[in-house]
């Protein structure tokens, strides 16, 4: 595509990105993108455009030869990989928001793009507004990235929000986000963690150049969060989030997960509240950078495609630095992170898998200890997830030095503790 070449559009998808995008171009006639077409599944229902734009028939999109961009956002992923992989093989760039259909194809579209040299891109699958992939591909060298995090889920961040703000407990606050629509009605991949882990694995690859199934990748969402875990972060003087995290340790391998964490209230991340998203990277010599924004929405993701489009226009693409100009970073399961766990029962609570444990409270109705666990505990067993069971990281989670933790071992030993 030549260089501030106009845009013939079509959109497969017309729910709330795909209107909100309909609704933006024709605010924005400066970019030169018209939609030609809007492919849908249910042509009987009444929307807020000509009826002439619309078909269910995705061959009048995909085969037509005047459509130069197809842009993708429909909610069903092997769909959705269908239409991207045909629209590239038939010489279309292509937009998306499906972070699903991404996480789960990355390696074949990674070739695709390959094969046909084509643009691929999709801003708005991650963090909607935020322009994370795009400064991650541009902006930091791989050798200079330290760390990365991020509060990348609206509906977990807007519930856990109202559970310290306001001290409802989970279902309440869960019910509230439904009714005000930040949470769908079957909360599930927003609450369990699925979501958020999605966006991860999509962002590890501009980040390190690690392409991993978000099946790979340790994650949990805030279902077993109770309010009794917001009184004693209150208490601690620290918030309680959902954080996807990803560090470069000191053998060159990188730590990467999501699951709740306790965040301390000077850090960037505690003041990204209710439906908003933030990330934090930390790079070598600019130290720590904070990206904050909508991450969900109708406009705010129709301005992430926006921006996509924009960028085709001057023929641009993904470079995928880390993965194609560097060596890969490669994911790690080796090393040690410092949990808080609250539970019913100390019959669930495996105490011989801790490296240590530094604090317990065992008098109240419910308890909960401080310890240090391999990670590999985590990924291998679920007692963490089970009989009402909950989990949250440290502030500063990752300890990678075996030596510190078999010294600290010996000292409680000494001390008669364990």
């Amino acid at each position: 595509m030549e260089a501030h070449k106009s845009l013939t559009i079509g959109i497969f998808g017309f729910g709330v990105v795909g209107e909100g995008l309909y609704k933006v171009l024709n605010q924005t006639p400066s970019l030169k993108a018209q939609i030609k077409k809007v492919c849908i599944k249910h042509p009987g229902k009444k929307r807020n455009a000509p009826s002439e734009l619309f078909t269910s028939n995705k061959e009048d999109l995909l085969f037509d030869e005047d459509i130069n961009v197809i842009v993708e956002v429909i909610d069903d992923p092997e769909a959705a990989f269908e239409i991207v992989s045909t629209a590239l093989r038939n010489g279309k760039a292509v937009v998306s928001a499906s972070k699903k259909m991404i996480a789960d194809h990355l390696p074949q579209i990674l070739e695709l793009q390959q094969q046909t040299g084509l643009p691929f891109l999709y801003e708005a699958a991650a963090c909607a507004s935020i322009p994370v992939i795009r400064n991650l591909e541009e902006y930091y060298d791989n050798d200079l990235l330290h760390s990365i995090k991020g509060i990348i889920n609206g509906s977990t961040n807007f519930i856990l929000s109202k559970m310290f703000e306001d001290r409802l407990d989970f279902k309440e606050a869960l019910m509230l986000a439904q009714q005000l629509g930040f949470a769908e009605s079957n909360p599930a991949l927003d609450v369990e963690g699925y979501d958020a882990v999605n966006k991860w694995s999509i962002l590890l690859n501009h980040a390190y150049g690690i392409v991993e199934h978000p099946n790979n990748i340790l994650f949990s969402g805030i279902q077993n969060i109770q309010l009794g875990d917001a009184i004693v972060a209150k208490e601690k003087q620290v918030d309680i989030k959902l954080v996807a995290q990803a560090k470069k340790l000191k053998n060159g391998k990188v730590a990467a997960f999501v699951l709740p964490q306790f965040v301390k209230h000077d850090d960037a991340l505690s003041f990204v509240k209710y439906q908003y998203n933030g990330v934090v990277i930390e790079s070598g010599f600019a130290d720590k950078q904070f990206f904050y924004g909508k991450g969900a929405g109708s406009f705010p993701t129709a301005s992430a495609v926006l921006s996509d489009l924009s960028a085709l226009r001057y023929d641009y693409k993904y470079e995928y630095k880390k993965l194609y100009h560097h060596q890969p970073n490669e994911l790690t399961n080796d090393f040690y992170v410092k949990v808080y766990v609250s539970f019913d029962d100390w019959a669930y609570i495996p105490r011989e898998k801790f490296e240590w444990i530094e604090e317990w409270h065992a008098e109240a109705e419910r308890k909960y200890l401080v310890g240090v666990l391999h990670v590999g505990e985590l990924r291998n067993n679920s007692w963490w997830k089970e009989n009402k069971t909950s989990l949250v990281l440290a502030t500063e989670p990752i300890i990678e030095d075996f030596e510190v933790i078999k010294l600290k071992k010996r000292s409680l030993e000494l001390a008669g503790i364990v």
